[in-house]
């Protein structure tokens, strides 16, 4: 049974173990982590690819080794920023509410977890599969440092995942692709007097970016997800206002759905750049492909047994930033994010999570980990 003091205790202990990235430095809270779990007799190790950047994985063995189910929060937080009412590592309780840097995001998650864990364990019930427990690095700054590498190099093998990273009971099952682009144009070099004697890289940017921006493209409607957008994050260029640009960067941010192309996208940017010069470079700065689960998969329908159990209505949702379930598709382990935070309130000063929430988020997760049952898939 979930203990709900302990709970409240647990998420307070984990927000006052400072774990902001960048810089990034998980180590004092992936110590915490991984001595919790030797307590409940799980098989524990902390692989790291950086120094202090340790991830936590523990095993809990089912009574049938031949399935096992990945349950994953992460460890880091965004940066404090300024602008708290309350200490961001205080973990101060207010009004139904318990506030501290990564509340919400993401140690409400990783402490409702751990607690349902416990829970598991002190009840002596032997789940009918392997679980695998992982709060990983690196989150906030791409996991390149946390779940990447420990799926790419074989740390991490699953056959399904439950991504603990979401808010207000949400179950992600769509998420749109990621695309960054830095664009860089060189031009002329002139008097600023003789403007005709050379060529103005920002005039041309700027002809660039108003056709990106027109372009219509195809898509196919996705039910969870708003339509593809571009956003222009950031445009530098020029040396003085009395000389002609001879360059210009820009960076491009493109959020596209499930069924669209990175590459494809890249092609008819470089189309359209190529309509008022040839003298340019595009750098890939960040890629995440597009993401989609049937509703009808069993980890979907069984979270929302869960909730229900709970008195809780589930929501099926889709996801219009990048999250880590995209990452899986590569091992072809079907994957969605689910979690308990308070949407909106993430990477924001006084950020906090509701207790009642926490509570019933543990509760749920207890519930489905003790019932979930594999090869339970469902025709749409």
């Amino acid at each position: 049974m979930i203990n709900k003091k302990r709970l409240i205790k647990l998420t307070q202990q984990l927000i006052g173990l400072n774990s902001e990235n960048p810089p990034g430095d998980e180590s004092r809270i992936a110590r915490f982590v991984g001595q919790y779990l030797d307590r409940l007799g799980l098989k524990t190790t902390m692989p790291a690819f950086k120094k202090n950047r340790q991830n936590v994985i523990g095993v809990l063995k089912g009574k049938n080794s031949k399935h096992s189910l990945l349950l994953t929060p992460h460890l880091d937080t965004v940066p404090r920023g300024r602008n708290w009412h309350f200490d961001p590592f205080g973990g101060s309780i207010s009004r139904g509410r318990l506030y501290g840097l990564g509340a919400t995001d993401c140690k409400g998650n990783l402490a409702a977890a751990m607690e349902a864990i416990r829970s598991i364990v002190e009840e002596k019930t032997t789940l009918g599969y392997n679980l695998v427990f992982a709060a990983t690095a690196d989150e906030e700054s791409g996991s390149g440092l946390g779940l990447v590498p420990l799926l790419k190099k074989g740390i991490l093998k699953a056959d399904a995942a439950v991504v603990l990273d979401a808010d207000d009971f949400h179950i992600i099952v769509s998420q749109k692709g990621l695309l960054h682009l830095k664009v860089k144009i060189r031009g002329r070099r002139a008097h600023g007097a003789y403007p005709w004697l050379g060529q103005n890289a920002i005039d041309i940017a700027v002809k660039s970016l108003s056709d990106i921006k027109n372009r219509k493209s195809r898509y196919i409607k996705d039910r969870y997800l708003r339509q593809p957008t571009v956003n222009i994050g950031t445009i530098s260029g020029g040396d003085k206002v009395n000389v002609v640009a001879d360059w210009c960067e820009f960076e491009l941010d493109f959020r596209f759905l499930p069924g669209q192309s990175g590459q494809k996208i890249i092609s008819w940017v470089k189309k359209i750049i190529k309509r008022h010069t040839r003298n340019f470079d595009i750098e890939v700065e960040g890629f995440q492909r597009e993401y989609r689960i049937e509703e009808g998969h069993t980890l979907v329908r069984q979270l929302c047994s869960a909730m229900k159990k709970m008195r809780i209505r589930p929501l099926i949702k889709g996801s219009e930033g990048a999250t880590v379930i995209t990452f899986f598709q590569e091992k072809k382990i079907p994957a969605v994010a689910c979690g308990f935070g308070n949407g909106g309130c993430a990477h924001s000063p006084d950020e906090y999570i509701g207790i009642n929430d926490l509570y019933r988020g543990s509760c749920v997760v207890e519930e489905f980990l003790k019932n979930y049952k594999f090869n339970q898939e469902r025709k749409q």
